[in-house]
């Protein structure tokens, strides 16, 4: 993640490589649903190595002998780890291949179950990570107090780099695209992501900045964990205090689209303000010329189940999880400059 964002808990206190193999860095989704256990959809839980979402399902249809369409995936996740994830394959004869004839060095199968419906983008409750840091420079003392202050407070909800591009350049393919550059339709909702998500990442920098990332503004309109519903504004209250401290609610940032967007008073001047620009003024209008709504996003993260173990002075492993849409990258950042090994060494990445 770029050094440029701010951290809420002040300076780096440590640098370190992630990835220098596959099994550095482990995520498994936490399903979002219990199967039914019929239907013509045969629900796979498999652990892949070295293999993004896109070719595994790709190896799933070519095994069953049907479309890729015909494969679901809940999320995508990246090749450079060991991901654990389901898919539904779409058996309307209700009749599989056999599975060992799918597993391979790179990936097993862990589960099969049949399912009643095609498994659709978003279904899952979040994320599970066990990362392990290598050649970590810094205290370990001020590292630990970094995490303890990160299992306490929470930490700002980034969008990783991964919306981003290589070099960040799908901000500017977005500002291209909205200028009336074409683009193939299968990048289009990639570069609205990434115009959405630049935006939401410069009010939350700005929200750092004034100290309300975690605390809201007047004005402010909130989140609900866990979902995507929002409240407010309404005035400030015990009961709106006691929420926030036990993380049930979050304040938010915007992701732009068409509509009057629901903050106000300091909550709507802050996001303004951090807004300005010719090319923050390109995107919002382009995102409101593509049809997308005003919608919220949550300003603050806390990682459910934090831990850390030291495996030797210098390699730090980590385990937490995460809601859906969050970046591990997000928890990294607030530690400090993290390189990426899996990537070129002129390249330093984060991606997760």
């Amino acid at each position: 993640m770029s050094e440029e964002l701010p951290r809420a808990f002040g300076a780096s206190v440590l640098s370190a490589t992630m990835r220098n193999a596959p099994e550095d860095f482990f995520v498994e989704e936490l399903p979002g649903f219990a199967p039914s256990g019929e239907g013509e959809h045969l629900l796979l839980t498999v652990e892949k190595r070295g293999m993004n979402t896109q070719f595994a399902a790709k190896r799933i249809a070519a095994w069953a002998g049907i479309a890729e369409m015909g494969v679901g995936y809940a999320g995508l996740k990246d090749r450079h780890a060991v991901t654990r994830q389901r898919f539904s394959v779409h058996l309307p004869r209700k009749t599989a291949p056999d599975l060992a004839a799918l597993a391979s060095d790179d990936l097993a199968v862990i589960e099969s179950t049949w399912h009643s419906r095609k498994l659709p983008r978003g279904a899952l409750a979040g994320n599970r990570f066990e990362l392990v840091l290598r050649d970590v420079v810094g205290d370990a003392g001020a590292i630990e107090a970094r995490l303890r202050d990160i299992a306490l407070h929470g930490l700002p909800n980034w969008f990783g780099e991964q919306r981003f591009g290589r070099d960040g350049g799908n901000v500017a393919a977005a500002l291209a695209m909205f200028a009336g550059r074409r683009v193939r339709r299968e990048q289009r909702s990639i570069l609205l992501s990434a115009a959405r998500s630049a935006l939401f990442n410069r009010v939350l920098a700005a929200r750092i900045a004034d100290g309300s990332w975690n605390r809201g503004l007047e004005g402010e309109v909130w989140t609900l964990a866990g979902s995507r519903s929002v409240f407010g504004p309404e005035p400030w209250s015990d009961a709106l205090a006691q929420r926030l401290a036990g993380f049930d609610i979050h304040p938010s940032g915007p992701l732009w689209g068409q509509g009057e967007p629901r903050v106000q008073a300091a909550a709507r001047l802050c996001e303004e303000r951090a807004l300005q620009g010719d090319d923050a003024a390109a995107m919002r209008a382009g995102l409101e010329r593509e049809g997308l709504k005003q919608e919220r996003r949550a300003l603050r993260l806390r990682p459910d189940g934090l831990a850390w173990q030291w495996l030797s002075t210098d390699v730090l492993r980590l385990a937490f999880a995460l809601p859906p849409g969050s970046y591990a990258t997000a928890v990294l950042h607030e530690l400090g400059s993290t390189r990426d090994a899996s990537q070129p060494q002129d390249r330093p990445s984060e991606r997760a």
